[in-house]
Parts: C-alpha cells; sequence; structure tokens
C-alpha cells in the first residue's frame, strides 16, 4: 500500500484540487490511502471534503503546525511506502505510476522524488539551474539548500525508522532538516518528469512569512552535526555550509540591528566549530 498524506489548514478550495489529483492515480497497481490532516482549519475544510467522506480518512486536530501535521498522518497511515501532497500543489497523471516504477527498477532506493512544475500567483516559472533535483547520494548539494519537494517525494516507511519524522520543534525548514538527515544515509532517486505542480504566492505560504529562513536551516545543520553519525568527508561538507550560512545570517542581523541575536547564533556556531559543541541547541 501507499499512504497519501496530505496536511492542510484553512485551504478548503486548493484541497479539494490536490486530493482528486491523487484520486486520479487510476494506473497504480498497489493500494493507495489518503489521510488528509487538518491542522484546525477554521473555514469551510470539513464540509468542502464531505463528498469525498468515502474515498478519503480525514483527521483533524488543534493547529500545530505541518511537521506534527505530517507526523500525524505518518503515525496513521498503513502503506508500506509514505507520499505527501501539501494542500496547495497537484500532482499529475501517472505520477505514483512512475515512481513505483522506479522501485522496482531500482531495490537498492528507498526514496524517489519526481521533477516538477513552478506556478506562482498562477503564472509558470523556469527555476534556476541551481534549483535542479539531484539524484543519487547528494547529501552536499541538500546542504547548500533545500532540493527535495514534500509533495514530490514516496519514501519507505523504514527510512523514518532510521532517521526519525519531521522536527516539531522547527516553525520553518522541517523539511530541509529531515531530507539532511535521510540524505546523509540514503540515495535519492529521482523521475526526470514534472509530475507536480508546485503552486505558490499565497499570502498564508509559510515561506513567504519568515523573516530569514537561514536561522532554521542553522539549526538543523546544527542538530544534524551533532545527533547523527556522519563520515569525516560529510562532517566537513556540513561545517563547510554551516560557516557559510551562519556569515550571512549574522551579518544581516547586525545590519538590522539585532545584536542580540547576531550573538547567539555566533556563539553557537563558534561552540560547535571550535569545540564539538553541546549536546543539544
Amino acid at each position: 500500500m501507499i499512504s497519501v498524506v496530505i496536511p492542510t489548514f484553512n485551504r478548503a478550495k486548493l484541497l479539494v484540487e490536490a486530493v482528486r489529483s491523487v484520486l486520479d492515480q487510476k494506473d497504480v497497481p498497489e493500494d493507495v490511502e489518503i489521510i488528509v490532516v487538518d491542522d484546525g482549519s477554521t473555514d469551510n475544510t470539513a464540509n468542502a471534503l464531505a463528498a469525498l467522506a468515502g474515498e478519503i480518512a480525514y483527521i483533524r486536530h488543534e493547529h500545530s503546525g505541518v511537521s506534527k501535521a505530517r507526523n500525524l498522518g505518518i503515525s496513521r497511515s498503513s502503506g508500506e511506502w509514505i507520499a505527501f501532497l501539501d494542500s496547495d500543489d497537484l500532482w499529475g497523471p501517472g505520477k505514483l505510476r512512475a515512481q513505483m516504477k522506479f522501485f522496482s527498477d531500482h531495490p537498492e532506493t528507498f526514496v524517489c522524488q519526481t521533477d516538477e512544475i513552478w506556478v506562482r500567483n498562477g503564472r509558470r516559472l523556469n527555476p534556476r539551474k541551481y534549483h535542479r533535483k539531484p539524484s543519487g547520494y547528494c547529501f552536499p548539494l541538500l546542504l547548500e539548500r533545500c532540493l527535495v519537494s514534500p509533495s514530490a517525494v514516496v519514501v519507505h516507511r523504514r527510512v523514518f525508522d532510521l532517521v526519525g519524522l519531521f522536527d516539531e520543534s522547527l516553525p520553518a525548514c522541517e523539511d530541509y532538516d529531515l531530507w539532511l538527515r535521510i540524505g546523509c544515509r540514503f540515495p535519492i532517486g529521482l523521475v526526470e518528469k514534472p509530475l507536480i505542480v508546485k503552486r505558490g504566492g499565497h499570502p498564508d505560504q509559510l515561506s513567504a512569512n519568515i523573516a530569514n529562513l537561514d536561522k532554521y536551516r542553522i539549526e538543523a545543520i546544527l542538530k544534524l552535526i551533532r545527533t547523527t553519525p556522519l563520515s569525516s568527508e560529510q562532517r566537513l561538507a556540513a561545517e563547510k555550509i554551516l560557516e557559510e550560512k551562519h556569515r550571512i545570517y549574522s551579518d544581516g542581523c547586525r545590519k538590522r540591528g539585532n545584536m542580540a541575536e547576531a550573538h547567539r547564533v555566533d556563539s553557537l556556531v563558534s561552540e560547535q566549530l571550535l569545540n564539538g559543541g553541546p549536546k543539544s541547541v
């Protein structure tokens, strides 16, 4: 079975379109279950899903953030394979079939994503070259930027058993954090065909409402170094990117007059790079 986890918060119309794009995956030989996790929506989400009641599992809980919603969906799922779909994105026809064929052709691979189409405010965008999806053992590239999309990925359940779930303490970059923990251990497969549509530009989009994402990327890298067995090569790569992101973030804090935050992150990063650092951030 493939379990599809769809977290949502106040996106009733977009959500229904997202769910239907999963229901349209008609050519998949595996059983597919759809789990919609409503993160405390205050709009008409429940009513909008009423017509789909027999085709999805609907879970509602108190508003706690996307990581808690995804983790709850994983915990309630039954599938050997776990897929995610953000409620503002869409799957194209044949998305799951292409990925399950990839796994069949590459039985040593337990994580796979597809390429994607970007749409912002109704207009298609062309990603830059540095946004190109990697494949194989790509940990150094994953350190530089988040190159795995939750809506594009399918992951074998045993991967979560080994690396853990989404970090619910991170208000942003929770996906970056997870892909680092996965990418340092597993190759990531790629179906080089755009089989999802990422729709951005909404006023409630998380990445648009966080002032500086590097703060949380720094936290993710620090945690990775302190808690995850890394090869010497991986550790050097992580520390190099940590220094780069720290410099950019700290300089930005100083320019904005936020000296306390600059000193805080300077201390954390220096302690890690010089002494190996404390066990927790």
